[in-house]
Formats: C-alpha cells, sequence, structure tokens
C-alpha cells in the first residue's frame, strides 16, 4: 500500500515504520516547540490506527514515535483500534481522545498533554500515562483496562479549582492501579471504580486544600490498597462504603485535611480485611470511621486525630495501643455513644480479659455522665462512688466496713438507752447495734431494743439513712449489669 501524499519527512518515516512496529525516534527529549524535523500531525497517527496502513505477515503492526511533537487531535473516538500505540517524550497540543474506543495497549509515557480523555474506553491491554505531564483533566468515566492503569510518575494538573485532575466513575482496571510517585494538584474521583488487582500510591501527593483530595466511595478493591510510603493527601480523601479485600494501608503516610474542622479521612461504612492506620504523624482533620466492619485494626495512639468517630464501628482484632489509650480512643467523639463502649468491652472479653471489659463499661458510664441532667449526675456519681455501677460492688463492702467500724467507736463511747424494762432487754452490743442500723431490716432487735442519745443520735442517722442509700446503690448497679443493654 502506497503511502499517502502530504506527508513530510517524520510521518513518511512513521508511515513506512507501522507495519512491522519498529520504533522511530525524532528526537532524545521532550520538544519544547515545534521543531520542523519532529512535527508529526495527529490525523497521521490517527489513520494508521484505525486501519489505514500497510500490514506485514509475521509482523506485528503498531505506533510507536518518541520525540514527536504532535499537532492537531489525535481522536479515535468510538473507533476499533487494533494496533498498539506508544508514544515516548512526545508533546501533544491538544488532548488525546479516546472515549467510547476500543483499543489494544495505549502507552503515553513521558508525554506532555494538556488532558487525556478516555470516558468509555475498552483496552485489552493497559492504559499507561507514567511520566507524563498534564496540564489539564484525565477523564476515565466507565473505562474498562484489562491489562492496568499505570501513572507512575505522573504529574497532573486539574485545569481550575473545582475541576477534577482525574475524573472516573464505574471504572474497572484488571491487574492492578499503579499511580507511585506521582504529583496531583487537584482532586481524584474513583467513585464506584472496581481494582480487581489492587490500588498502589506509595510516594504519590493528592493536593487539593479544602477540598476532596480523593473521592472514591463505593471503590471494590481487591488485593492490597496502599496510601503508604510517602503517600501525601492534602485535602479529604473520602472512602465511605468501599470494599477492600485485603489490607487498607497508610503506613508513614501523611494526611492533612489542611483545616481542623474538616474530615481528613472519611472511611465509615468500609468493609476491610485490615486496616493499618499508621501514618507518619498525627492525622491533621478530622477521622470517622463510624458504622465500618474490619477484621483487624493496627493503629497507634500517636496519629490519632482529636476527633475520632466510632460509632458502629466492628472489629475482631485490636492491635497497636493498650488499654488506657484505648480509652481515649473511643471517647474522642464529641457526642457520646454506647456502641463503640460496647464494642470495646466485648473485644477485650473475647480475648479472656474480663477485668478489663469491666472497666470499659465503667468508663462507658462515666462518659455518660455528660448527657445527662443535674439529678442525674448526681445519682450517677452517687452510683459510681459506692458500688462502681455495679461493676465494683466490693466498693459496697468497704464503705459498710468503714461504716460499721466508726458507729462501733461511736457507741462503744456513748451508750444508746434502753426503751424497754431491763428484764427484757438483749445485751447491748455496739457492733450488732451499728449492724442493725446499716441493715434496712431489723434483723438482731438492738435497733428496737436501744436509743441513741445526745450527739451519738446523729450518727445513728446518718448510719440508717446510708445503710439505705448503700442497698438501694447496690440492688440498682447489679441490675444494671445484669439486664441486657
Amino acid at each position: 500500500m502506497p503511502q499517502p501524499p502530504g506527508l513530510n519527512d517524520a510521518e513518511r518515516r512513521l508511515w513506512a515504520a507501522f507495519p512491522t512496529g519498529a520504533s522511530v525516534v525524532l528526537g532524545d527529549d521532550r520538544p519544547a516547540g515545534p521543531d520542523p524535523d519532529r512535527i508529526v500531525r495527529a490525523e497521521v497517527i490517527t489513520r494508521l490506527l484505525l486501519g489505514a496502513g500497510e500490514e506485514r505477515p509475521g509482523a506485528v503492526a503498531s505506533v510507536r514515535l518518541r520525540g514527536a511533537y504532535i499537532t492537531g487531535r489525535l481522536d479515535v473516538t468510538g473507533g476499533t483500534v487494533e494496533h498498539e500505540l506508544r508514544l515516548e517524550d512526545c508533546r501533544l497540543v491538544e488532548a488525546p481522545d479516546f472515549s467510547n474506543a476500543e483499543t489494544r495497549q495505549l502507552r503515553l509515557s513521558g508525554c506532555r498533554m494538556p488532558g487525556f480523555d478516555g470516558g468509555g474506553l475498552r483496552a485489552d491491554g493497559y492504559l499507561s500515562l507514567s511520566g507524563s505531564v498534564i496540564d489539564g483533566e484525565v477523564r476515565l468515566p466507565r473505562a474498562q483496562l484489562a491489562g492496568g492503569l499505570r501513572m507512575n510518575g505522573t504529574r497532573i494538573t486539574a485545569p481550575g479549582p473545582d475541576k477534577w485532575a482525574i475524573f472516573s466513575g464505574g471504572l474497572v482496571v484488571e491487574v492492578g492501579t499503579f499511580i507511585r510517585d506521582a504529583e496531583i494538584t487537584g482532586g481524584v474521583r474513583f467513585v464506584g471504580a472496581r481494582m480487581n488487582g489492587g490500588l498502589f500510591m506509595e510516594r504519590t501527593t493528592l493536593s487539593n486544600p479544602g477540598r476532596i483530595a480523593l473521592d472514591a466511595q463505593n471503590m471494590v478493591v481487591e488485593d492490597a490498597a496502599e496510601f503508604s510510603n510517602g503517600f501525601t493527601a492534602i485535602g479529604t480523601v473520602r472512602l465511605r462504603s468501599a470494599r477492600f479485600n485485603g489490607i487498607l494501608s497508610f503506613v508513614r503516610a501523611r494526611l492533612d485535611a489542611s483545616d481542623p474542622s474538616r474530615m481528613a479521612l472519611h472511611a465509615s461504612h468500609i468493609v476491610a480485611d485490615e486496616l493499618i492506620l499508621w501514618p507518619a504523624g498525627k492525622i491533621e482533620g478530622r477521622v470517622s470511621l463510624s458504622y465500618s466492619r474490619i477484621d483487624i485494626i493496627l493503629d497507634h495512639p500517636s496519629v490519632w486525630p482529636d476527633e475520632l468517630y466510632l460509632n458502629g464501628m466492628t472489629y475482631h482484632t485490636l492491635r497497636g495501643a493498650g488499654f488506657k489509650d484505648r480509652l481515649s480512643w473511643v471517647s474522642r467523639d464529641e457526642e457520646f455513644h454506647l456502641q463503640p463502649y460496647e464494642q470495646l468491652a466485648a473485644w477485650y472479653h473475647s480475648v479472656g480479659s474480663d477485668d478489663l471489659a469491666r472497666k470499659v463499661q465503667l468508663a462507658k458510664l462515666r462518659a455518660r455522665r455528660r448527657r445527662l441532667h443535674p439529678v442525674g449526675k448526681a445519682w450517677n456519681h452517687l452510683l459510681d462512688w459506692t458500688v462502681g455501677f455495679g461493676y465494683r460492688p466490693w466498693l459496697a463492702f468497704a464503705w459498710f466496713a468503714a461504716l460499721l467500724a466508726t458507729g462501733t467507736t461511736v457507741f462503744s463511747i456513748e451508750h444508746p438507752r434502753p426503751i424497754k424494762p431491763g428484764d427484757e432487754l438483749p445485751a447491748f452490743h455496739s457492733l450488732i447495734y451499728t449492724l442493725d442500723l446499716l441493715i434496712p431490716l431489723d434483723t438482731f432487735g438492738q435497733q428496737l431494743s436501744y436509743d441513741a442519745v445526745g450527739w451519738s443520735r446523729w450518727v445513728a442517722y446518718g448510719l440508717v439513712m446510708t445503710g439505705w442509700v448503700l442497698a438501694t446503690a447496690l440492688i440498682a448497679g447489679v441490675t444494671r449489669v445484669l439486664r441486657p443493654n
């Protein structure tokens, strides 16, 4: 098939190399401007991709071009591309458009372009934009990439403060999504994406201060999701309702909402096999894990933010923090919720630490105090001091022993006067008399036979009243422990 007329030297070389897939090198670097010896029109590349070039038996026809200055728009919208495209260190004046196209492998590495449109793209191989500089939006809504997505070392700048740097919805990537060592200014949208080979964003920086840095709601990731080893998010990382069938890792990452009142990590309603929340420093901003189901959580107190929402979250294993730190962990929500305490107590009980489980229940009731009215607070304090809400009944016996010793001493010094004639009275005993005053029932007959006199009468009144309070508190506390929450 003869070459079409009107081609320049660079285009003739490309057309001649196409049948064998040989690389055409027009320069060793990315052109800064329109060098006449390196100009290739996008329409020539488009024609070759869509079948206008000759194919040679025994060879794989493809477009492989390096160091070109590509004018016009590379547009294969809705087309079927049977040949591989590999552009290296090229300058594309206009954003390539592969929307709704069916292609083989696409590699635009080390290139500079004002955007990329792959909405609805279906690629049998991978899509690579690694090392490229993209001054505009990368669009991949509904794209299906059978060979993976690669953006290692890519620099993307959104076209405006309210625009996305990467925009996708319903993206499906097989093999794996690799966005390592990248710098992305603007938001990244992976809502509803399915990453069947994992998501790897180590050492990548997402910068969108005061806005969404990563929106991955309802995303599904098979294998690991690595936001680690230098990953930085300036803005909100939103993973609400995402599912991670593997590890979700923030090891040595940086999470900074750029505003303490904003969410740094919104991971409510997620499902994950393991969450490693151990960034390089304290998380700046709020974190929500509410209503999530996570099998294993590994974190550290030094990274927890001031506001942490855990209501409704369930887990099987906790690692990385001690008991006192875990009490602080569940109390970092400004609103009091029972469930985080109940879940923590249940976990300590499941690992055989029943004493720690009781302490968590105590902490729960003490934290609840701040929501009560004054009378409720007073009764709450009384239950706490006397019987530890039923979780420390030995306190009641300690109070009882102290009062018994006090009464015995007082009535040994100031004997009560007899009420009946001497022949009908039981022998007075200060210990038994004090017991009769403390126990709300007349058990030994001393209280009905003797009456305290003088100043000791006030001691007797105090013992009777305290006995009723102790008994009531003990019954209330035990009932609280035994009844379902």
